[in-house]
């Protein structure tokens, strides 16, 4: 059992140590994996364009990019990935409600112009290739066989 005065010594010494340590790494982070991680040399007017339309159609009132967002609608960090490209610009540009007819939950009918769409998946694709460390993990599907 720990003394007052040795509790205060060890309490003092983890918070200095752990505090150090969280900064170093910060640090590193940021000055030597911020760059290569992020593709921040990839940023182009068109992904500019897509994020500024991204904010105003308030598209993270319903989607998630990077975890961030509300939960209502689809993940959206590697749809060009998952979907590709021309579902996505299909769906941006659709005069009609998009959706699943089981859950009942529908996408807005933006009607993109085609320009619109582009800027939006020119996003898309700069932070599908962001490096997330993993995230969002891929789905483990099992194919079952039929006989």
């Amino acid at each position: 059992m720990l003394t007052k005065s040795q509790a205060k010594i060890f309490f003092l010494a983890g918070t200095i140590i752990f505090s150090v340590l969280f900064l170093g790494l910060s640090y590193d982070t940021h000055v030597n994996k911020h760059d290569e991680q992020t593709n921040a040399d990839k940023i182009t007017p068109e992904v500019v364009a897509g994020k500024h339309l991204w904010e105003a159609n308030n598209c993270m009132g319903c989607h998630t990019i990077f975890g961030e967002g509300a939960y209502y609608a689809p993940e959206l960090t590697k749809v060009i990935e998952r979907r590709g490209a021309p579902y996505v610009k299909g769906v941006l540009m659709s005069p009609t409600p998009w959706g699943e007819y089981t859950s009942g939950r529908k996408m807005v009918a933006y009607g993109f112009s085609e320009k619109e769409a582009n800027e939006l998946i020119a996003y898309f694709e700069w932070i599908g290739k962001v490096d997330l460390n993993g995230f969002p993990a891929k789905p483990k599907y099992e194919i079952k066989k039929t006989k």
